[in-house]
Parts: C-alpha cells; sequence; structure tokens
C-alpha cells in the first residue's frame, strides 16, 4: 500500500513539475530588449505629461499569456525618449543585438523603441546586422496610464512574430498595430493615431491575427555594412523655394563629412543649391540628394541646373526610395566603413 502511494505521489510530482519544465524548455527563446519610448511612460503630475516610468520586467508582467508562447528574457539597454536616440546609441544597440542573436539559443529578438525614431532605429539595424534572424521593433502610441494602452497587444504580437515560423528572413521588421512592416519602407505617417506606421506604395509584410502571422511579401536582402566605430557628422538639408543655401556652404566649410539634400520632386534643387553642391564635392565632401514626396522616387529625369541629372553628372548621389533620414543613416554608416571610396559609395546608392 506504502509503495503504491509513493509511485502516486512521484506520478503526481512529474505531471506537476517535470511535464510543465519541458514544455517550457520547447518554447523558442525570445530575448526583448528595452529602451524606453511611450511604451515605456507613465503620466506624471509634476510634469502634466507621460515620462519613462516602466522597466522591462513591468513591460512583460503586462502582457497577459506572453510566457506561454516563449521562453523570454529581458535586457534593459536603456529608458529614453526617442526623440533624444542617437546613430551612437544605435551603434551600440546593433553591437548588444548582434551579440544577442549569435548565441544559438536564441530565436530572435524584440526591440521596445520609442515611435518618433524608430523607423531610423530599425532601418540602422538592418543595415549592418549580419544575422537573418527575426529582429522586430515594436512600440506603442498610448502610455501605459493611458486608457487602452496599445503596449500590451504590440508587445505579445512581436514575440510572436519572432517565435513564429511562418515570419523568417525578413531580418529587421517594425510590428505595430499587427501589421508588419519591412525596416527599409516603413515610416510613420500620424502623430497620435496608433495606426501610424505603414510602408506606403510597398505595402506591408505581413498581418497578425489570431495567434497566427499571415505572410504578405518577402524583402529583398541587402548587402550589408559594418557597425561603425566611428559616427562621421552628416547634416541634413531641407531646400524649399527661394533657398539662397548659406547654410549649406557653411556647413562645408564647418568640415562636415557628407550631406543630405532633401530636394523637391523627384529630387530637383534650384541653382543656389546646385551650386553650393557642385561646392561640396569639390571639397570631397560627398551628397545625397532626396526628395521631400512621401512616394515614389529621386530620379535623374531632368537636366537643367539642379535638375536629377545634372546632379549625378555634378557627382552627387540620389536616394532612391530612401526617405531623408534613412540615407543620412545609410551615408553615415557608408563613411565610416575604413574601405570606403567613392566608387563604392556610387554603387552603394544606386544599387541601393
Amino acid at each position: 500500500m506504502k509503495r503504491n502511494f509513493r509511485l502516486i505521489v512521484m506520478i503526481l510530482f512529474l505531471s506537476f513539475y517535470i511535464v510543465p519544465l519541458s514544455a517550457a524548455q520547447t518554447l523558442p527563446k525570445v530575448v526583448i530588449v528595452t529602451t524606453g519610448g511611450t511604451v515605456a511612460m507613465k503620466y506624471d503630475s509634476a510634469t502634466g505629461g507621460v515620462v519613462p516610468a516602466v522597466s522591462g520586467k513591468d513591460l512583460i508582467e503586462a502582457v497577459p499569456g506572453i510566457d506561454k508562447i516563449a521562453n523570454l528574457q529581458t535586457v534593459e539597454f536603456c529608458n529614453i525618449d526617442s526623440s533624444h536616440m542617437t546613430p551612437t546609441l544605435w551603434r551600440d544597440l546593433s553591437k548588444k543585438v548582434q551579440s544577442i542573436l549569435s548565441r544559438p539559443d536564441v530565436n530572435g529578438v524584440v526591440v521596445t523603441h520609442g515611435t518618433d525614431t524608430m523607423a531610423e532605429a530599425a532601418f540602422f539595424l538592418e543595415t549592418v546586422l549580419k544575422s537573418r534572424k527575426p529582429v522586430v521593433f515594436v512600440g506603442a502610441m498610448r502610455s501605459a496610464s493611458d486608457l487602452s494602452s496599445d503596449g500590451p497587444a504590440n508587445i505579445y504580437n512581436a514575440v510572436l512574430q519572432v517565435a513564429s515560423p511562418n515570419a523568417q528572413e525578413w531580418g529587421v521588421t517594425l510590428t505595430m498595430n499587427q501589421y508588419i512592416n519591412s525596416a527599409r519602407h516603413v515610416r510613420k505617417t500620424n502623430t497620435t493615431n496608433v495606426q501610424t506606421f505603414n510602408s506606403g506604395e510597398y505595402g506591408y509584410l505581413g498581418y497578425i491575427v489570431g495567434d497566427k502571422v499571415v505572410k504578405f511579401n518577402s524583402i529583398e536582402t541587402k548587402k550589408k555594412l559594418a557597425i561603425p566605430t566611428k559616427i562621421p557628422l552628416v547634416r541634413v538639408f531641407t531646400t524649399y523655394a527661394g533657398d539662397d543655401a548659406k547654410p549649406i556652404i557653411e556647413s562645408i566649410d564647418n568640415g562636415v563629412k557628407g550631406l543630405v539634400i532633401e530636394g523637391v520632386g523627384a529630387g530637383n534643387v534650384n541653382k543656389e543649391v546646385f551650386s553650393a553642391i557642385k561646392y561640396a564635392i569639390s571639397k570631397k565632401v560627398p551628397v545625397v540628394v532626396s526628395s521631400r514626396v512621401a512616394n515614389g522616387a529621386v530620379y535623374a529625369l531632368y537636366g537643367d541646373e539642379g535638375g536629377g541629372s545634372s546632379l549625378i553628372k555634378a557627382g552627387a548621389f540620389l536616394a532612391g526610395d530612401l526617405t531623408t533620414d534613412k540615407a543620412r543613416l545609410l551615408l553615415l554608416i557608408a563613411l565610416a566603413q575604413p574601405d570606403m571610396t567613392h566608387d563604392r559609395l556610387k554603387r552603394l546608392f544606386e544599387t541601393d
């Protein structure tokens, strides 16, 4: 009788402890790297606004059922408003994420980040990370103290995406409000609405519904650059009707290492700005021309002074379909490469 009792106790022990432990070990390993942003903010009566207040552990505990879809680990990188982010911080974040992805037990990484500069952050990491394991940027448009905060659902979906076999080979993505965007094409389009991120005419990569990832599109893998050790000074100037280009000239004379000029239309500038671009090129300062237009790309269509065709002939590079801020990051990372030449830089922007 005693033997049977011991046997029953042992079976119960195994069913309650050993089996759940085994199930936990088979769940995919997902590391959540937190950097702050609205998703980690709460209302502060002293300032009259939301401020950084939530830890990585707090974020996970606010998401019901998330431990059922992945074996989670949190790494707190920083806790700041993303308007305070810098390329140096993204460089260091890239190193941290690359180190995590190199671990054989890790399926992928979720990065919580503020939405103001999330699209640029995702593009930075997509440009330099060597691993093709999934990296999902996620955040919130409503703070943790707001009514119906979107943070918990967004984090749940991001972890689900990393864990899903149907969401591989996308590299770095940005997933918000159930929509999956490529790091290259995503942009923020609304200052307050939860449906703020989209990829314009390129469309979404996928959609998350009912604990499933529905795949819409694949994405072409671009050539990677090394994580920069130093961050060169690259400035952006938005040109406009009647622009005299004086700030551009001053920046060149003050030692800027690269310029991105946000032109009009398909990538056109006036005569004064065109003259400043040629001056920069004569000083060995590379110049990339982008457009302020939301959709389409920069093309060598116009041959008059400051037109896309004349800009190429003068030695400038065209940003193609990259937004101005992403063109700046690509130029910045490229100029930090120890073996970067003018011809290689030209090929990089032509093929990108």
